[in-house]
C-alpha cells in the first residue's frame, strides 16, 4: 500500500522512526522535498498550510528545548549565502513556505518535527534523521535577527515557536500502532549497524492507570552496542541461554522534578548493580568521563572512565546534572 503524506501523523511511520538521508524522509512522506526546512501540503479548501519542518542546523536564531522550539522562517536561495547559510535580507511572510507553516498556526493544524544530524546535539543522532513527533504551533513574530545584513542594517525574520503536543494527543491509530510493533519485532532482529536510534521523552499514557511507556527499541539498540558490557563496571552478565543481560538507565532520571528526556544521549548500558548505583548516587561521572566513587560499593569495582563505543555520544549535560543533583542533596563524595 503506497504511503500517502497528510496533516498530522502518516500511517503506518513510528514515532521515533529513523532515516539515513532526508531523501529517506521525503520518501516516507514525512516531508515534500529533500532538501528545504519547511513542508507544506493542500488543506481540503486547497489552500497550502505547513505539514513538517526539519531542525538540522539551519538558522543562529534556532533554539531547541526539546519539548518547545523556536523555529526561523525560509528565505529563497538567492536571499541567502550560498557559503555561509546566512540571510543577506529579511525574510517575508508573503513568502510561499512562511505564509503555509502561519497558516497552519491560524487553523490549528499540527506540525511534525524531524531532526537532523545536525540539530541540537543533546537530542540529535550522530548521522540520522529521526522522527520526533507532532507540535503545535503556539505563537508567530516579526524578530530581529541575532546576526545583521552585509550593509550593517537589521534583519527582519519571520518566528515560530512551537510546543511538542500532549504524550495523549501523540497517540497513533490502532492500526498505526500495530505497523508500529511490527516493525518494531523486525528490528529487533536485524544486526546492529552503525545507526542508532534515539528515544523520545517517556510517554504517559492514560489506559486504566497513568504510566511511564519507554521506547524499547532505541534502549535495545545502545544494550546491542555494548553487547550487554556494563559502562561503569564492564562486567557482561549472561543468562543460561547465553544471552546478555543488560539494562538501560537514564543518567538524569525521567519524570519529575528532574525531566529528563529518553533520548539516546541519556542512556547508559548497565548491569542491574551498576543501575541502582547511578540511582541512588552511589556513583557519578566527571567531566572527562572519569567515575568518581562517592560511597562504599560491593560487587564488581568500577572501570577508571565510563566505556564509550561507536557512536554513542553520552552528553556532558546530563552526567553534569546528576553529579550536582547528588552533591546538592547529599554532599560530597566520602572518602570510604
Amino acid at each position: 500500500m503506497e504511503i500517502e503524506r497528510a496533516i498530522g501523523h502518516i500511517s503506518g511511520i513510528p514515532l521515533g522512526a529513523v532515516f539515513h538521508r532526508r531523501l529517506d524522509v521525503m520518501r516516507a512522506q514525512l516531508h515534500r522535498t529533500n532538501q528545504k526546512g519547511i513542508s507544506w501540503i493542500a488543506d481540503e479548501d486547497g489552500a497550502e498550510v505547513g505539514d513538517a519542518i526539519v531542525l538540522h542546523g539551519g538558522y543562529e536564531d534556532d533554539e531547541d528545548h526539546w519539548t518547545w522550539v523556536r523555529y526561523t522562517g525560509a528565505s529563497p536561495d538567492k536571499e541567502k549565502d550560498e557559503k555561509t547559510g546566512k540571510l543577506l535580507c529579511s525574510q517575508s511572510w508573503a513568502y510561499r513556505d512562511n505564509a503555509a507553516l502561519k497558516r497552519s498556526y491560524e487553523r490549528g493544524h499540527p506540525i511534525r518535527v524531524i531532526r537532523g544530524y545536525e540539530g541540537d546535539p543533546r537530542f540529535s543522532l550522530p548521522d540520522d534523521y529521526r522522527y520526533d513527533g507532532l507540535y503545535k504551533i503556539t505563537a508567530i513574530r516579526t524578530a530581529i535577527s541575532k546576526s545583521p545584513a552585509p550593509d550593517g542594517s537589521e534583519l527582519k525574520i519571520c518566528q515560530f515557536d512551537l510546543a511538542r503536543l500532549s504524550d495523549p494527543l501523540q497517540e497513533q491509530t490502532d492500526v498505526e500502532r500495530h505497523v508500529a510493533e511490527m516493525l518494531e519485532e523486525l528490528d529487533g532482529l536485524d544486526e546492529l549497524s552503525g545507526q542508532q536510534e534515539a528515544e523520545k521523552f517517556p510517554e504517559v499514557r492514560t489506559t486504566q492507570v497513568q504510566r511511564f511507556v519507554r521506547d524499547a527499541p532505541a534502549a535495545r539498540r545502545i544494550k546491542e552496542l555494548y553487547e550487554g558490557e556494563c559502562q561503569l563496571c564492564g562486567l557482561r552478565l549472561m543468562g543460561p541461554d547465553g544471552k546478555p543481560y543488560s539494562e538501560g538507565a537514564h543518567i538524569r532520571p525521567l519524570g519529575r522534578p528532574h525531566n529528563g528526556p529518553d533520548v539516546e544521549p541519556n542512556i547508559l548500558c548497565l548491569c542491574p548493580n551498576c543501575h541502582v548505583r547511578l540511582d541512588i548516587g552511589a556513583v557519578v561521572v566527571a567531566d572527562d568521563w572519569s567515575i568518581v566513587v562517592r560511597a562504599g560499593l560491593l560487587g564488581a569495582p568500577v572501570l577508571p572512565r565510563l566505556l564509550m563505543k561507536g557512536q554513542h555520544r553520552v552528553h556532558p549535560d546530563y552526567v553534569r546534572y546528576h553529579r550536582a543533583w547528588w552533591e546538592k542533596n547529599t554532599g560530597p563524595a566520602s572518602d570510604s
